[in-house]
């Protein structure tokens, strides 16, 4: 198991469940709807949420764009209610939520990504996205950036920042060794 994952919550802490690196921290409504707009996501489209929580984010990608998902948490505390919320909103049919390290979550089928992880974990977590990844692929986080890997674009919502990259052609990515050795 990898030192840093994705969010935990105080049952699960106090309960001796997995010390994490993220704490769970609900991401606020407007910033819910710009990663959306950001992400262009449209019905058709499959989103990986990475530290998925309560399961909000994909929960409203389904709902309100048509698009289908897979919810990724190390918290099994947190994957139940992640499902008993898309059950209560009407998309259970089209995501599912599973407790697994992020970090060993196949990617490739994504078209869009969404995290709100930490910086160190973005870093960590970008020669895999950067490796899976199809080009074009779009990539947002919620107020945390990837170090020296500039995003497209950064738009702000109720104070908090939201980060987009696009998942370059493959000769124009650096190398999973050169990202590797700059982290």
């Amino acid at each position: 198991m990898s030192p840093a994952h994705a969010s935990c919550s105080v049952d699960t802490l106090l309960n001796g469940g997995p010390a994490l690196d993220v704490p769970y921290k609900g991401t606020r409504p407007e910033v819910v709807a710009l990663m959306l707009d950001m992400g262009e996501i449209r019905p058709g489209d499959h989103v990986i949420d990475l530290g998925t929580g309560d399961g909000r984010i994909l929960i409203a990608a389904a709902r309100e764009r048509g698009a289908t998902g897979l919810g990724i948490d190390i918290d099994p505390v947190m994957v139940r209610r992640a499902r008993a919320n898309a059950e209560r909103a009407g998309v259970a049919d089209k995501v599912r939520f599973e407790t697994a390290d992020l970090f060993d979550t196949h990617l490739g089928d994504a078209d869009v990504v969404t995290m709100y992880l930490l910086p160190e974990v973005n870093l960590r977590l970008r020669p895999r996205l950067l490796e899976q990844l199809q080009p074009g692929t779009r990539i947002v986080s919620h107020a945390f950036d990837m170090g020296d890997w500039k995003p497209e674009e950064t738009r702000r919502a109720g104070g908090a920042r939201v980060h987009l990259w696009r998942v370059p052609e493959r000769g124009d990515a650096p190398s999973t060794e050169q990202v590797a050795s700059r982290d």
